[in-house]
């Protein structure tokens, strides 16, 4: 029992496997039908083979039916007839339009699963780590009433980290506090607008780091 190799080959430039899309006992007959493995030249089959050959253990009890297979043995080739000497009978290019139509239509499916896979792929988001200065008025200046004015903004995509007084001279100290933000809700400017409005204990904000997570 031969195996057409340059039928196979041809079959399995679109495909993975003799039927389907997953090992069935259609690719062990036609594998067992190989006495060897196959000529490199035969790249599409030298790929299958060395595939299925690592299911050796479960070729028993794949799925499946062998019949598929047989399209590829040479003693699946009956003798010719006097009907299959007639030219009239002979179709030479329906064989080539079926490989066509379901070339494309394997095509067809795997970019469909393709975008079906991307499409359900979750979406990164971009955040960002910032170190935030805010500068107090003086050395008067209630710096617990600062930090807690400045924790009161509550926004989607902020949150707020731990935070330290900064000496900075003359008895004032600064409020060095970390945030993270989500880069596509979170202005930092209009954050440190919002800061600003907070004039009876805030003289400025600054950012002094920024750093993507």
């Amino acid at each position: 029992m031969s195996v057409d190799l340059a039928k196979l080959d041809q079959h399995l430039a679109t495909r993975s496997y003799v039927e389907g899309y997953t090992p069935s006992q259609a690719d062990v007959h036609v594998f067992k039908a190989l006495s060897s493995a196959p000529s490199s030249s035969f790249i599409n089959v030298t790929r299958w083979y060395k595939h299925i050959e690592s299911y050796a253990s479960e070729h028993a009890s794949l799925s499946g039916s062998s019949k598929a297979g047989e399209a590829f043995l040479g003693s699946a080739a009956a003798a010719p007839t006097a009907a299959d000497d007639d030219d009239d009978e002979i179709d030479l290019f329906g064989e080539d339009e079926e490989e066509d139509a379901e070339a494309e239509r394997v095509k067809a499916e795997r970019v469909a699963a393709y975008n079906a896979k991307k499409a359900n792929k979750p979406k990164t988001v971009a955040k960002s780590v910032v170190t935030l200065e805010v500068k107090p008025w003086d050395d008067e200046t209630d710096m617990e009433a600062l930090e807690k004015s400045v924790r009161s903004i509550e926004k989607d995509g902020l949150v707020w980290g731990s935070s330290k007084l900064v000496a900075i001279g003359y008895g004032i100290k600064k409020l060095q506090i970390t945030l993270v933000i989500e880069d596509e809700k979170i202005s930092t400017d209009e954050l440190q607008e919002e800061i600003a409005e907070f004039e009876d204990y805030v003289q400025s904000t600054d950012i002094a780091a920024m750093q993507k997570l």
